[in-house]
């Protein structure tokens, strides 16, 4: 994921390596190249299985629940995140950075519509809502492609978030109180990863002289930008619980968090009761 705009710090890696020179119109603080010759910044990349594999889980979970097709949408479309995101640090190549940075606009408007849609009744669809939804899409990735500005994406993707957080906010006050330990965890774990994210845009020339004197684990600790994937990724993934849990209230189908491996959370509903 890279919501950001590009820093200037010297890189001392090799200028390329399997994927060639970087073309991406951002390069972030981990040296390219320095695990592996195949992979240009490996941490960033291999940071991204926990955006693409509960995701996959939970998308398959929620379809076998009988949920609605929106919130399996949801999954997919954070799990297409990871597999995005991977594909740019793996390369740092301009094509594969758009296969990163789009889709965060298009699986935001995703969430917004699940969480604008929460108090409807089941399976109705709203035309006009994802009308508007795939009118901004399509004019962002119109606009990004003719101007390459990063600070653009930002502040998009930053307006589809502030939608999220007004929603959410509403829905924990006035709807569903009970519902606020998941929202505020949700919140708090993304805020946490952005915290991370510009630590590391910040001190990126410290944090690499840090590393040529720190064990190789240690070091590999203080790739704080793999640690916004992993935080970011965990905080999306709450808020689509939050979501989902809000629409199976609504419609009765009483759920329930359930743990993977005794960590990874996930909601499971109850069939649907035949009258």
């Amino acid at each position: 994921m890279a919501p950001s705009v590009s820093h200037a710090h010297s890189d001392p890696s090799p200028p390329g390596g399997f994927w060639g020179p970087p073309t991406s119109t951002l390069d972030w603080c981990e040296e390219n190249y320095f695990v592996s010759v195949f992979v240009a910044e490996f941490w960033n990349t291999v940071s991204n299985l926990l955006m693409i594999l509960p995701p996959i889980y939970g998308a398959i979970r929620t379809s076998r629940d009988g949920l609605e097709t929106r919130y399996v949408f949801a999954f997919l479309g954070l799990a297409a995140v990871g597999v995005g995101s991977w594909s740019f640090h793996m390369t740092l190549q301009y094509e594969m950075q758009l296969l990163d940075e789009l889709p965060m606009i298009y699986s935001c408007c995703i969430f917004v519509y699940c969480l604008l849609e929460c108090f409807k009744r089941e399976n109705s669809i709203n035309y006009i809502m994802i009308t508007i939804l795939l009118g901004f899409s399509v004019a962002v990735t119109v606009v990004y492609l003719l101007w390459t500005e990063p600070v653009f994406h930002q502040v998009m993707y930053g307006v589809l978030v502030f939608c999220l957080v007004l929603r959410s906010m509403y829905v924990v006050t006035w709807v569903y109180p009970w519902l606020r330990p998941l929202c505020y965890t949700s919140l708090g774990v993304f805020l946490l990863g952005f915290i991370l994210w510009n630590v590391d845009n910040l001190l990126c020339d410290t944090l690499r002289a840090a590393r040529l004197r720190l064990p190789p684990v240690i070091g590999a600790v203080t790739q704080f930008h793999a640690w916004w994937h992993i935080f970011t990724g965990f905080g999306s993934h709450l808020h689509i619980l939050l979501s989902l849990q809000t629409r199976a209230t609504y419609l009765k189908r009483r759920p329930r968090v359930k743990f993977i491996c005794g960590v990874w959370p996930m909601l499971h509903a109850e069939p649907r009761r035949r009258s």
